[in-house]
């Protein structure tokens, strides 16, 4: 969404105007985007205005689900999983009827606590 040289970016633009905010993420996003906005040569705080504008909210995530993170990915090694991936499949499990928004293929692969597929928008 940030990165308008991002191949994808008009298929994102179009799902973040038929989305309701605010979206729901967790830290560990808002960490992955900021440094990879930094690369792009962005200014990396339009991150965490995302939160401040009401874009986005957080997702206390990490305290309580800190060993179920280390076992996901501990399980998905081979691919591997970060833990900002880790992370989003545990907020997926722990949000009723979420959807996952990402361009991520890997979501594909990971599953949800008893081996459900994890709901996608995705081009």
């Amino acid at each position: 969404m940030l990165d308008a040289d991002e191949a994808n970016h008009d298929w994102v633009m179009s799902q973040v105007q038929r989305l309701r905010a605010p979206l729901v993420t967790c830290e560990a996003v808002l960490t992955e985007a900021a440094f990879l906005m930094s690369r792009a040569g962005v200014d990396s705080s339009i991150v965490p205005q995302l939160v401040t504008r009401g874009f986005v909210t957080i997702a206390k995530l990490f305290d309580d689900d800190a060993a179920q993170i280390v076992r996901l990915m501990a399980r998905y090694r081979n691919v591997p999983m970060s833990l900002t991936d880790a992370c989003l499949v545990k907020l997926v499990e722990r949000t009723p009827n979420a959807t996952l928004f990402t361009l991520d293929s890997d979501f594909s692969i990971y599953r949800q606590k008893g081996r459900r597929l994890i709901p996608l928008l995705s081009p």
